[in-house]
């Protein structure tokens, strides 16, 4: 059994999921854990200086839960896609192996040691900052984001975080969020294929 897992990051307000979702399809043995189903209860997540919710930092993330998670998936990933109440496949490498891929999606996933280590390929989609705020704003989110917050805190939080990243991490594809999804899951798809064809 051949299990490989996929990362992919960015403050791309939906971009991520849509990929991961599209990718998920085209891809035997494949399932999704989100670092958005991680944060912690609201009432628990810090204020920073000016009152606004610190969302876009690791503190506000039960990583750890998560962790436990991705664990169980490496430990016995058909056993772990039952339970999600996925059916399996029998894909084989060329060497007769069952091939399951895990992929975890996430604004932070690449800032996370523990969870950095684990990945066979990480993609970051990045857009401008235009595109972002414009993007975000036509989301809806509990609870609301204050007026300001992005200026305030979401944008100045990305940057912090993506340097961050970039100074720690390691061979990041950087995907354009501009592009038409259907070309992004062809650049991603066709990368991923040639890592199958290589196990």
């Amino acid at each position: 059994m051949k299990k490989i897992i996929i990362g992919i990051g960015g403050m791309t307000n939906g971009g991520k999921s849509t990929l991961s979702r599209s990718l998920q399809g085209l891809l035997p043995n494949s399932c999704i854990i989100s670092q958005d189903s991680f944060f912690k209860d609201d009432s628990v997540v810090p204020v920073d200086g000016l009152g606004f919710k610190q969302y876009d930092m690791l503190d506000a993330l039960l990583m750890d839960k998560m962790m436990v998670e991705i664990r169980s998936w490496m430990q016995d990933p058909q056993r772990f896609m039952q339970s999600q109440g996925l059916s399996v496949m029998r894909s084989k490498s060329k060497e007769g192996n069952s091939v399951f891929s895990l992929i975890v999606e996430g604004f932070l996933i690449f800032n996370y040691g523990p969870l950095n280590t684990l990945f066979d390929k990480r993609y970051f989609l990045e857009i401008p900052y235009e595109m972002c705020k414009l993007r975000r704003s036509s989301r809806v989110y509990v609870p609301p984001d204050p007026v300001g917050y992005f200026d305030g805190h979401v944008w100045p939080m990305y940057l912090k975080n993506r340097k961050e990243m970039e100074d720690t991490v390691q061979d990041l594809v950087f995907l354009d969020g501009t592009q038409k999804r259907e070309d992004m899951l062809a650049t991603v798809y066709k990368d991923i294929q040639q890592m199958f064809t290589a196990v």
